[in-house]
């Protein structure tokens, strides 16, 4: 079993913590990829850091109005930790589609490249998680479990019982430090393995923005499968999670997505359209 402490980095007055040091990577890591996709397509990028700012702006006040929405706690909004997952991409999404609005961008030329620069993003930025003891697993007893006694919170058998209702093993105390699933690691390998397929599809021949459906059907299924191992208390229909719930409709909406992209006759149309 691993014992995992806060990462800090201590910078004179200032401390970055894992988790904000990993956000911002993984913003530039996605800015890094919509670039070279871009630049390899002979298209002008220089307009792709107002769009990672509008990421950034749109996907943490989302993240956090999505926490204030499933605690239904107001003070949420101005607490340090409560960034969740769908929240952000939601209100990613939303601030990057109407900052393209405004600006007159090709939509669907950057959806495709998106579709590749998320999940580099995604498995960059659960390297913070892990870093911060956030978001782990359930109990569990092996050699590859880790515990995170200085968590957000702290994996005791008291958080698990109390604050995700997940059973604990008979005779642990409320304030031993239980082993769990590292399922911040799992996620960061499955996000890399995401990018890698979908950097594989680039060259694809169906119309711009296709790519961004099949991120939708990959990234639905990641996060659906990973919930199960996860130590969380929002179980609502036939025992899963808000955020399989969100899965489903993402894998839903991602196949239907593909659908209308999909074919030389959309690619072609799509040029028409300029």
């Amino acid at each position: 079993m691993t014992v995992q402490h806060p990462f800090v980095l201590h910078l004179g007055p200032f401390n970055l913590t894992g988790f904000g040091l990993a956000v911002l990577m993984a913003f530039v890591v996605a800015q890094v990829v919509s670039e070279r996709g871009l630049e390899r397509r002979g298209h002008d990028a220089s307009y792709m850091g107002d769009l990672v700012l509008a990421a950034v702006v749109g996907g943490l006040v989302g993240a956090k109005v999505y926490y204030v929405i499933l605690t239904q706690d107001i003070h949420n909004l101005f607490s340090r930790g409560g960034f969740v997952f769908w929240g952000g991409l939601i209100g990613g999404i939303l601030a990057v589609s109407l900052t393209i609005r405004a600006r007159r961008l090709p939509f669907w030329r950057i959806a495709d490249l998106a579709g590749m620069a998320i999940p580099a993003a995604y498995a960059v930025g659960r390297t913070g998680c892990w870093a911060v003891g956030d978001d782990y697993g359930r109990p569990w007893n092996s050699l590859f479990a880790v515990s995170f006694p200085e968590g957000a919170p702290p994996s005791t058998a008291l958080n698990m019982q109390q604050m995700f209702g997940v059973p604990v093993p008979a005779g642990a105390l409320p304030d031993a430090v239980l082993s769990v699933y590292p399922t911040q690691l799992y996620e960061v390998a499955l996000g890399v393995l995401m990018f890698v397929v979908l950097w594989r599809m680039r060259d694809h021949k169906h119309a711009d923005g296709w790519l961004f459906g099949a991120y939708m059907v990959l990234a639905g299924a990641e996060r659906f499968l990973i919930e199960f191992l996860r130590a969380k208390d929002d179980r609502m229909i036939m025992g899963l999670t808000v955020a399989q719930v969100f899965a489903v409709l993402f894998m839903i909406g991602g196949a239907m997505w593909m659908q209308a992209r999909s074919g030389r006759g959309a690619a072609r149309a799509a040029g028409a359209r300029g």
